[in-house]
């Protein structure tokens, strides 16, 4: 394990995507933490000259608290790999896999993950019929951005016009109503399992980062059997997709209590309304203790 006292520590944060702002909340957050944990800290907004600035600062270590591209897709990854500078959280593959909702569904049916039915929809080219209800993801976005829940083909067309705004391809998805959980993994161990109640339709980029949009429920109001099932496919995910430190698995489960895995999150939110820190708390870990250990993941 890496001797954090004597490691300068840059927390990179910002970047380019559409989550920028709530990459700027992360990293302010995390940076804060390491301040109070008496550990030498420097906070680095990510742009097309990081590199550079990396050089300059001479950091030890890198705290990844960035959300979207470059952070979640593994571009970061791969340029601190290069340049031997030991970072948290997941590697290049894992980070690539998950951030491609499309990769991840294959990845999800050859490893025998419950998941919801699919299909894909590229921009120009011919799709089969829709059976609705569906839900209309674009593949790479994270925070719930661009995704629709419809209901026919009017709101369909919307919908997928949404999508189409952020790239070329969309993955529709059969919607499942029932109870949205997510299951938090920490250096290969399970958190407590949370239950999403959002207070708008579904859990959207509003009911995520908005205080007093959402309630979380911990542990989830689901019987145990299912709780331990749910953790389970979460370290599953964490094994399959070779995570390292953290990731966050999001579930839906039905009214038989049938579980399907929504997405995986690699480098889960680290802000004042974020799931990861409200699961690690109910385990007795305080925000400080949390980013301590994520520190520990450095590899």
């Amino acid at each position: 394990m890496i001797n954090l006292k004597k490691k300068k520590i840059g927390v990179l944060c910002g970047g380019t995507s559409s989550e920028r702002e709530i990459s700027l909340m992360s990293g302010k957050a995390v940076y804060n933490a390491i301040k109070k944990l008496g550990l030498k800290v420097i906070l680095i907004d990510v742009n097309k000259n990081v590199a550079q600035k990396l050089v300059k600062e001479k950091i030890d270590l890198a705290y990844i608290t960035l959300h979207g591209t470059p952070g979640e897709d593994g571009t970061i990854q791969g340029m601190l790999e290069i340049m031997g500078i030991p970072y948290t959280g997941c590697g290049v593959f894992s980070s690539a896999a998950t951030i491609d909702k499309i990769i991840s569904k294959k990845m999800f049916e050859a490893a025998k993950i419950p998941t919801a039915k699919w299909t894909i929809i590229e921009k120009l080219k011919p799709f089969e019929e829709i059976s609705y209800p569906v839900v209309v993801k674009p593949a790479s976005q994270g925070s719930a951005i661009g995704i629709s829940i419809v209901k026919n083909k009017k709101e369909f067309e919307k919908a997928v016009k949404l999508a189409f705004s952020y790239e070329d391809r969309i993955l529709v998805e059969k919607y499942i109503k029932g109870v949205e959980v997510t299951a938090g993994v920490l250096n290969g161990n399970p958190l407590p399992v949370i239950e999403i109640v959002p207070k708008g339709k579904f859990y959207d980029f509003k009911s995520k980062y908005t205080a007093g949009q959402s309630t979380h429920i911990i542990p989830a109001r689901l019987p145990e059997r299912v709780l331990k099932k749910i953790q389970n496919i979460a370290l599953k995910v964490y094994d399959e997709f070779r995570c390292n430190g953290t990731c966050r698995v999001d579930m839906i489960v039905d009214k038989n209590n049938d579980i399907y895995v929504l997405e995986v999150n690699t480098l889960p939110g680290m802000t004042q309304t974020s799931l990861f820190p409200d699961a690690a708390k109910h385990m007795g870990l305080s925000f400080e203790d949390l980013v301590l250990e994520i520190l520990k993941s450095a590899k």
